[in-house]
């Protein structure tokens, strides 16, 4: 996960930053009234210290020719031409706050709306990602996604890019009005931008190293949180809170040193910055100065060579008037602060720039698994086919192409889960899947509800391949109780309806007495509207797989799954839970998937898997009598309980049956 956020690119990617505008366009009014604020905003700015060198040049200090122009409409009389400056003076200080407030609300508004729109875009699309892109991303990464690169999009729509925009208008407009104004005490002024440019290169890289290794100290804070969170019951069980606490440090130290360091670039650079640019306005004044003073023609050749005459030897006509120094000096102020923010401005879109590319890269993860374009639906009671299914997890190139030999696994090709499995569930039957642990039971139920798309045969629901069906219809048919269970922060009553508006409350509380969890329930204080916290914290594993079976009931399906559904529960719950299920298999084709051969022994069929193939099939009595598979787990199970099943001498097991 840290590898990711090392990766920083370029400042600015055109081909990244025309799909970021593209979430601009349903705002492109808003964004629109911001532009235009930016822009009159920085005229205003530039035109503030021209006021002062107007007001000083014609009634403070008059000088010759200062009342003509575009300024000749003013009064002569200096107190009322001073009125008439300080009035506009005001008028453009209150024109530029609702400037700022047009641009600052619009642009706020609309990184808001951008970063709504992008994190229900990314949400929507880890929805539709099949369950092997989660197998192999981590939950700190993707949550990371959502949040943290959103905020450095956002950040980059309403500071940087606004920001560089602004700062580039005020720059070139006082630019050009120093040059129109005085080009000599312009370049006097520019003479110290070497030096800043220098500053701001070896500032830029400093805090680019700096801003890096945030973001990955702050990738590793998230995964290193979000793991020992989760696991904080086998932290404790096994006494490694000052380890952890220690590695933790580590890392958190790492994120401290990274932002001292960029502290260190800022108390350096922002002084170093105000230095040279107090340095250049002291030039002006020196050498600006002089002419004020003296008020001579700038064509008079210097006859001495102090430091002034040095420096400031006149080749041109020109004239620095009082007002001139004065708009200087105001300009000069106004002009290096934008170059300042430059740099800061570079890395916001630095950073902005890598957090595109990395969510641009989730949403461009193709979605395997999608209904077709033209969907069937099966109308019959609910039949199962799974015909000739080879399956395997990892995609490799010797998979596609190669004929398979046979169940016996002669084939080449990738490390196969499932090896011509072919099996049939009838309508209302009752068939258990048992085998070792990795024999593939799992990944029945994975290809039945379409998480994965088998590579070679198919499987079918009432001769429909679900391939043909529309992933939502699919997936609705069924109602399935997995062997962890996992509940919803909200209410119980919330966790067993799951959203479904057509479940009402007496259809909860009707699942919640099918289950025999009804009693329990309203034993709570507040009944099924207990709290649920995350996970389901306050309730006991057996109690949250109660309620996955209260809410696979309440949806009413036609073709229930239990995957280990008692594997949480104690002997007494089991019990319980058996009553249950008699009333939930009634007249629904039902597949349990179980370790505990007593949860199978009254199935219509019991399928016996083994290395990813179908070994055994039968009732518990056909499949006693095979002396097979069935009848070792069945040894191994009850060998203290049942010694008279066991009438041969046990035979050795080479894999656990307790999975």
């Amino acid at each position: 996960m840290s590898q990711e956020e090392e990766v920083l690119g370029k400042a600015y990617d055109s081909r990244l930053m025309a799909r970021l505008l593209k979430y601009l366009r349903p705002y492109r009014w808003q964004v629109a009234i911001a532009l235009v604020s930016i822009v009159l905003k920085s005229f205003a700015d530039v035109l503030g210290p021209y006021l002062t060198k107007v007001a000083i040049d014609r009634y403070l200090a008059p000088t010759k020719g200062a009342s003509s122009g575009i300024w000749s409409w003013l009064s002569p009389n200096a107190i009322t031409g001073i009125a008439q400056i300080a009035a506009i003076y005001v008028g453009l200080l209150v024109f530029s706050f609702l400037l700022e407030f047009l641009q600052t609300y619009y642009m706020q508004w609309t990184g808001q709306k951008v970063m709504f729109d992008l994190r229900r875009q990314i949400f929507r699309h880890l929805q539709r990602l099949h369950v092997a892109f989660f197998d192999r991303n981590p939950v700190g990464r993707l949550v990371t996604r959502v949040t943290t690169d959103v905020d450095a999009l956002n950040e980059m729509f309403t500071s940087g890019v606004v920001s560089i925009f602004e700062d580039l208008f005020v720059l070139f407009g006082i630019l050009g009005v120093m040059l129109c104004m005085n080009w000599k005490l312009a370049l006097i002024t520019f003479a110290v931008l070497p030096f800043i440019v220098v500053a701001t290169k070896i500032f830029r890289d400093r805090v680019r190293d700096s801003y890096r290794r945030i973001r990955v100290a702050i990738a590793r804070i998230n995964s290193y949180l979000s793991e020992h969170i989760s696991g904080m019951v086998v932290l404790q069980l096994f006494n490694r809170e000052r380890k952890a606490y220690k590695r933790f440090s580590e890392i958190n130290r790492s994120h401290m040193d990274a932002y001292k360091d960029a502290i260190m670039a800022y108390s350096v650079y922002y002084p170093v910055v105000e230095v040279l640019s107090a340095i250049a306005i002291a030039c002006v004044i020196w050498f600006g100065g002089g002419d004020a003073m003296r008020n001579v023609r700038a064509d008079s050749v210097a006859v001495s060579f102090n430091w002034r005459t040095l420096v400031a030897f006149r080749l041109i006509p020109t004239v620095a008037s009082l007002g001139v120094l004065v708009a200087f000096i105001q300009y000069a102020l106004r002009f290096f602060r934008p170059i300042m923010d430059f740099s800061e401005k570079y890395n916001i879109l630095q950073s902005a720039m890598a957090a595109s590319e990395r969510i641009f890269k989730l949403l461009d993860t193709p979605v395997q698994v999608v209904s077709p374009a033209i969907t069937k639906r099966p109308e019959g009671p609910g039949r199962i086919e799974f015909e000739h299914v080879w399956f395997a997890y990892r995609d490799t190139p010797e998979e596609s192409g190669n004929d398979h030999e046979g169940a016996s696994g002669g084939t080449t090709g990738p490390d196969w889960v499932l090896r011509d499995v072919s099996l049939v569930i009838e309508p209302g039957e009752t068939v258990a899947i048992v085998g070792h642990t990795g024999t593939g039971k799992t990944t029945l139920i994975s290809l039945l509800l379409r998480f994965y798309d088998v590579q070679k045969g198919a499987v079918r629901i009432d001769g429909v391949d679900v391939k043909d069906m529309d992933l939502t219809d699919l997936r609705g048919r069924f109602g399935v109780v997995l062997q962890d269970p996992f509940l919803f922060s909200g209410t119980i009553g919330g966790n067993i309806r799951l959203g479904t508006k057509r479940i009402k409350d007496a259809d909860v509380e009707q699942a919640a007495e099918d289950v025999n969890l009804a009693d329990f329930i309203r034993a709570l204080p507040k009944g099924f509207d207990e709290e649920v916290r995350e996970r389901g914290s306050t309730l006991s594993t057996g109690q949250k797989q109660l309620i996955s079976f209260a809410r696979a009931l309440a949806h009413e399906p036609k073709i229930l799954i239990l995957d280990e559904a008692t594997s949480s529960v104690d002997t007494e719950t089991e019990f319980r839970v058996r009553d249950a299920l008699n009333r939930m298999v009634e007249g629904r084709t039902s597949l349990i998937i179980a370790h505990r051969l007593s949860t199978v022994q009254r199935a219509d069929k019991i399928i016996v898997m083994h290395k990813g193939q179908v070994r055994e099939m039968g009732t518990h009595q056909q499949l006693l009598a095979q002396r097979g598979i069935y009848f070792k787990l069945y040894q191994l199970q009850y060998k203290d309980q049942e010694l008279s099943v066991a009438r041969a001498p046990l035979p050795e097991v080479t894999a656990s049956a307790d999975d």
